[in-house]
């Protein structure tokens, strides 16, 4: 093994992560502060459960274009420009919407918010992706756990100013906030030696070859996988607050709920990382929806306050590892240096789900006047993504002939 592969899942690589990790945690602020704030601005604005969901719905979508855009630039520019462009970016759209007037305006602001947010996401994981070969897939969940920790501590940490100050106050603190990524940026300006690239992509395209599906085939079968299990995972993650508030229990509840949610999601993303290393991604990911979809089910007959705050948790522990899994199935059948625009588009199209099913839930909300159809229509779309996995599991040879 030459020097320039020795960088992989060196020391270096692991203090590359945790760096990697601290922007991650500042960066996906973006997608969680509108959950937690979800009914204040509600309120405010005295819009219908859907309206008041449509900023969430833009943030994703503007998250799913920033994962496939942001990616491309990872590619090209490497991580630090593209962390501090971003950054400016998300400091802007917070700004943008403490002073919107109305909820399209507002929605209409998460969309930048949402583009830059998607920094600390998929172009991440596939920079990561890169400095680890043997340990590729805790590496992978631990900076995709960045997402998670980011929304476990970010609305708990500004409640206090939610309070005092109201929705708008807590903005523009994020937006402050945002901009210490710019420094953090400095710290990962070091790119990846050129022939480092060469056992990974000898093994991609091994693994590629026993599928029989080119690259862009396996792709798009892995977004619409993608999509069908983030609308599952929608369901609870954004409207967990709204619910626990419709049934009496009062935000504060669910926000505790979510965090619960979201540190077992952590959780869940360091043991499917593990588990991903011996298993690999395909397999991993089909675990984690099989559990996924339990989970779901367990919302059906309990609503009370303590079997919400322990279904949460099963459900964080259930599903935390699905998405990073996509993006280890991607590094390991394709070519390693159309990482970030690969893994880009399948998270753009995880992304997508959770954009839709956000409205989604809150529209059927809107209709029937409970969440318990919005859990059954999360279950069906949980079930396409499971069929898919089943499909894809079959038409791949097994492991031990794909690492021969």
């Amino acid at each position: 093994m030459d020097r320039s592969q020795q960088i992989l899942d060196s020391r270096y690589s692991w203090g590359r992560l945790g760096l990697t990790l601290l922007v991650a945690l500042i960066a996906n602020t973006g997608i969680w502060m509108i959950v937690a704030l979800l009914p204040d601005i509600e309120a405010d604005f005295d819009a219908s459960r859907a309206a008041a969901s449509m900023p969430y719905t833009l943030t994703m979508i503007g998250f799913a274009a920033g994962n496939l855009l942001v990616g491309r630039m990872v590619d090209r520019l490497g991580a630090a420009q593209s962390i501090q462009i971003a950054a400016v970016v998300i400091a802007a759209g917070y700004v943008l919407s403490a002073f919107a007037q109305s909820v399209a305006l507002l929605s209409a602001m998460h969309l930048v918010l949402g583009l830059g947010t998607a920094v600390g996401f998929g172009p991440l994981i596939a920079d990561i992706s890169h400095w680890f070969y043997r340990q590729r897939g805790i590496a992978v969940a631990l900076v995709a756990s960045g997402n998670y920790l980011s929304g476990a501590f970010w609305p708990t940490a500004m409640s206090g100013v939610l309070e005092t100050g109201g929705w708008r106050a807590v903005y523009l603190w994020m937006a402050l906030v945002t901009l210490a990524m710019i420094p953090l940026a400095m710290t990962l300006r070091r790119r990846l030696p050129e022939n480092a690239h060469q056992t990974a992509e000898a093994a991609a395209t091994a693994r590629a070859a026993t599928t029989g599906l080119t690259p862009r085939m396996l792709a798009l079968l892995l977004g619409l996988a993608g999509i069908g299990c983030c609308v599952a995972m929608s369901m609870p993650q954004v409207h967990i607050v709204a619910y626990c508030v419709g049934l009496g229990y009062g935000p504060a509840a669910g926000q505790k709920m979510l965090a619960i949610m979201l540190l077992g999601g952590v959780v869940s993303r360091i043991i499917s990382g593990l588990v991903a290393d011996r298993l690999g991604g395909v397999r991993t990911l089909l675990i984690g929806s099989v559990l996924q979809c339990i989970a779901l089910f367990l919302y059906l007959p309990y609503d009370g306050l303590v079997p919400l705050y322990v279904v949460s948790a099963v459900f964080g522990l259930s599903q935390g590892g699905i998405v990073p899994s996509y993006a280890l199935v991607v590094r390991e059948y394709m070519p390693a240096r159309e990482a970030g625009a690969r893994v880009g588009f399948v998270i753009m199209m995880t992304i997508l789900g959770m954009a839709l099913g956000g409205w989604l839930s809150g529209w059927i909300f809107d209709v029937t006047g409970s969440y318990q159809a919005a859990f059954l229509n999360g279950i069906a779309w949980n079930a396409l993504n499971i069929a898919i996995m089943l499909w894809l599991l079959a038409r791949t040879r097994p492991r031990a002939a794909q690492l021969a």
